[in-house]
């Protein structure tokens, strides 16, 4: 899960940032609904550049039965070079694109969260910041263009390291997900997803095992398993509010029902809800229009 919407980033704690960035329009729909300040209207500008802000409640990591509320302000920057990208909160570099495929290598970014704030976790060690790295395909089923809606299929893989902890390797995650995209009049904008969250023992060992010296008389010890983590849907509303200010919505269902560790002591609970909502403002851009 590229610092993308897509990605562990809406699977795992702390990834509000990323779920939140999700609700941003795509550069097509920018495109569209965005005048330009000089220059040609043929494609969104080269690169963005404004702050970002919004709040959000999710579980504490899937399968947990405690929500963490999150405020986030944070400058924000977006480039749509032909061969290096960043946007929507993603930093990725083309390898291949066609008409129905694209290919790209990408990092991604999670949020982490304190185990003292999480009472199924107290006494463990912390789910840190996580930076994921790797490949992902995506592969076009219909083109966004007016109302007609566009679908895609991802499908990434990547290594997943603990940024506090000096980059230690946590295992490899996979996220096949269908994507839905389309826009209306006004400036209104919706993005649907569902996907599910594969991970290896690593992985999947990092959310839900519990080694012996952290194991009590209500968390014995586990060993995860590789396999699923979970499913999801989620939901994305973004609308352009004047030049510069776009208000977005999301949502989004984790369900780990039937997942490889659902036995563990670390999961609560089936089924948990993740809301936000939130304003992003532009206070620059290129005259110059970017890739796309």
């Amino acid at each position: 899960m590229s610092l993308r919407t897509t990605g562990l980033r809406r699977a795992f704690a702390g990834a509000t940032l990323a779920a939140a960035l999700a609700a941003l329009p795509s550069p097509a729909a920018r495109a569209q609904d965005e005048p330009a300040r000089g220059g040609s209207t043929s494609g969104p500008p080269l690169w963005e550049a404004g702050v970002f802000g919004g709040v959000a409640t999710q579980p504490a990591y899937p399968g947990a039965d405690e929500n963490v509320d999150r405020a986030l302000v944070l400058p924000w920057v977006v480039y749509r070079g032909p061969l290096l990208r960043i946007d929507r909160g993603a930093l990725t570099v083309r390898a291949l694109r066609t008409p129905r495929t694209e290919l790209d290598v990408g990092f991604a970014l999670s949020l982490g969260s304190n185990a003292s704030d999480v009472q199924a976790r107290r006494g463990m060690p912390d789910l840190g910041t996580l930076v994921e790295f790797g490949p992902r395909l995506k592969i076009n089923l219909g083109e966004l263009d007016g109302d007609r809606p566009a679908w895609r299929l991802e499908l990434p893989l990547r290594g997943v390291f603990d940024a506090g902890d000096g980059l230690r390797h946590r295992g490899y995650a996979f996220e096949p997900q269908l994507v839905y995209e389309t826009r209306r009049d006004g400036g209104w904008g919706l993005q649907a997803s569902a996907g599910l969250v594969f991970g290896d023992r690593e992985l999947n060992d990092t959310f839900y095992g519990v080694a012996p010296a952290f194991a009590t008389a209500s968390r014995p010890a586990y060993e995860a398993r590789a396999g699923l983590i979970g499913s999801r849907a989620g939901l994305a509303l973004s609308r352009r509010v004047g030049q510069d200010l776009r208000l977005f919505v999301f949502a989004r269902v984790d369900s780990v029902a039937g997942g490889a560790n659902d036995a563990s002591p670390l999961v609560r609970r089936e089924t948990g809800a993740t809301a936000g909502v939130g304003l992003a403002w532009t206070l620059a851009r290129s005259q110059r229009r970017g890739s796309d």
